[in-house]
């Protein structure tokens, strides 16, 4: 992912890959539960000791301007405050935007195109000096420089003249003229559209402030300023070793969101994922106080842990949005007839789909492409309700009425990813129900990157896949909007509107929803619209991913909330 020329529809490349991210490195919490649900250790958080951080992927590109986040990441918000922020709550509290270097989420003008910030008094830098917005303004600037690309995009795209920005190191001083900051406490931005969720992207780290002076451009990851609770002091092999101390200077009266407990965090990459669960489950020596932010515990190693009561308790469970699905390219035959998609949904056994990934304790069936949760704008519907396990008198039915009474042949193409979502697995289960309903399925497994290549490709996209999708933030815009708004097909790039819809309906709801800074009043549009979506079947939602991980035995205060799904590091104490 590059960020020279991004044209809208490439946000859709960025956010799948920050949905890799996001599952893989936040992906573990409990089902809303309480603070604490899931700590083994008991008793009052108190503030001390080290925590250690086990994981199987490095925290590489630790710079504010290259680092794809969801609500400011995990162990980046501790280093990288954000104009606003996610809600250090667990559960749907957690789904929040609350305010953080800024006094509120911000002031919109009427048609939410202008947004305007005003800093909190009395913030500084790991070195004491003061935080500006001009620091905020140059921090969002450096972002949109091609040597430090790979954070999200919408900046470019939502930003007046962001699109042909190129940074500050070729802009002559210049700067954005859309990013005005009339004085050190006040920002504003002005927007080519209106944008009801900015107080959302104002949680990505590309908002963090970076002062002018200590940028030393691609070497600044190496010891960012911080302007979060804790401090860089090491950092091996981009990202392979981290090491946080508290930066004496963050003011918890700033800081209503992070706890801040442990004096120092340790953070350890390239374990393997087994050895992880291991050394959480023994919890021995420096383990008993440590966590993952990418490991989920795999059916087996569950099955072994749910017979513990001890490990048990020390299990979070946790929900980020994300939807596995089967995509149809409608410009393939037999895909371009409606009735042979919906034949397929009824088709369907998503129980068996559900066990091809591991059973109920790890996934959920899926009927809706929005994710059950209230902040997407979730509303429950089935448009070819067939039941848990399919209904192939339907789906022959449907076959007769679209001219195939004897069934027909079809290549399901899938990742060879072995226990994945989108792996052989689930490619069986999906082959063993649709022969029921006479659709012979032909396997068509393909490696890492090529199957990703190929299933992103205008011009290589098969008819029938399987494919997935996560959310940047908790609400149905970013979910719905890359793989169902025409205008986001991208013919030249990675393409994520699969199905190839450009319904000037589903299109003008999108931007009339945009409009709208009352998200509450957001959310349930956001579900209608799914609902008309979903019954043009050009996808097959059939489950969303529940995430199981382990914590330390000394591990207190374990919050996980609905928009990350993932335990909050800026939680933890261990003492």
């Amino acid at each position: 992912m590059r960020h020279t020329s991004i044209p809208s529809g490439n946000a859709a490349r960025a956010a799948a890959i920050a949905v890799v991210l996001a599952v893989g490195a936040v992906a573990c919490g409990p089902d809303g539960g309480a603070k604490d649900a899931g700590a083994g250790a008991s008793g009052t958080p108190r503030k001390g000791g080290t925590l250690s951080v086990l994981n199987n992927e490095a925290q590489t590109d630790f710079d504010p301007a290259r680092l794809y986040t969801s609500g400011g990441g995990n162990v980046p918000s501790l280093v990288f405050r954000t104009l606003t922020t996610r809600n250090r709550e667990s559960g749907a509290e957690g789904t929040k935007v609350v305010p953080d270097l800024a006094t509120d989420t911000g002031k919109p003008n009427a048609d939410a195109t202008v947004w305007t910030y005003t800093l909190k008094d009395g913030l500084k830098y790991e070195d004491g000096s003061p935080i500006t917005t001009a620091d905020i303004k140059y921090g969002i600037e450096r972002s949109f420089a091609a040597e430090l690309s790979g954070g999200a995009p919408y900046l470019r795209d939502w930003l007046v003249g962001g699109g042909t920005y190129a940074g500050p190191y070729k802009d002559g001083g210049k700067g954005l003229d859309s990013i005005e900051t009339p004085d050190a406490k006040t920002i504003v931005f002005h927007l080519n559209k209106p944008e009801g969720e900015f107080p959302f992207l104002a949680t990505q780290t590309q908002f963090a402030p970076v002062p002018k002076a200590k940028d030393n451009g691609t070497k600044y990851a190496e010891h960012p300023v911080s302007s979060g609770p804790y401090k860089v002091v090491k950092n091996e092999n981009n990202g392979e070793h981290l090491v946080l101390d508290r930066n004496p200077d963050w003011s918890e009266a700033t800081d209503t969101q992070r706890k801040a407990y442990p004096d120092s965090i340790d953070v350890r990459s390239g374990l393997d994922q087994a050895v992880i669960n291991q050394r959480l489950s023994a919890s021995q020596g420096p383990d008993a106080a440590a966590v993952t932010t990418d490991t989920n515990l795999g059916p087996a190693e569950l099955a072994k842990v749910t017979g513990d009561k001890q490990l048990a308790a020390r299990v979070g469970t946790g929900h980020f949005g994300y939807t596995n699905y089967i995509a149809f390219n409608p410009n393939v035959k037999p895909f371009d007839n409606p009735k042979v998609r919906q034949a397929i949904a009824y088709a369907v056994d998503r129980t068996s789909a559900v066990n091809a990934v591991g059973g109920s304790s790890l996934a959920e069936p899926a009927t809706t492409f929005l994710p059950n949760q209230k902040a997407f704008g979730y509303t429950p519907y089935d448009p070819f309700p067939a039941g848990a396990s399919g209904n192939a008198d339907k789906a022959k039915e449907l076959l007769k009425e679209a001219g195939f009474p004897d069934g027909l042949t079809v290549t399901l193409t899938h990742s060879n990813a072995k226990g994945g979502p989108k792996g052989p697995e689930v490619a069986t289960a999906l082959q063993d129900a649709l022969k029921k309903a006479g659709i012979t399925v032909k396997l068509q497994g393909l490696e890492g990157n090529d199957y990703n290549d190929t299933v992103a490709s205008v011009k290589k996209e098969p008819g029938f896949f399987l494919r997935g999708w996560g959310a940047d933030w908790p609400s149905g815009g970013p979910f719905l909007a890359p793989i169902f708004d025409g205008r986001q097909i991208v013919r030249d790039g990675a393409n994520f509107n699969t199905g190839f819809l450009n319904d000037p309906s589903v299109n003008g709801e999108i931007d009339q929803i945009n409009k709208l800074t009352d998200l509450s009043a957001a959310a349930p549009r956001w579900g209608a619209l799914d609902k008309k979506i979903g019954e043009q079947a050009v996808v097959v939602p059939l489950f969303h991913p529940v995430y199981k991980r382990l914590v330390g035995k000394d591990v207190k205060n374990v919050v996980i909330s609905d928009w990350t799904g993932v335990l909050d590091v800026s939680q933890v104490a261990v003492k």
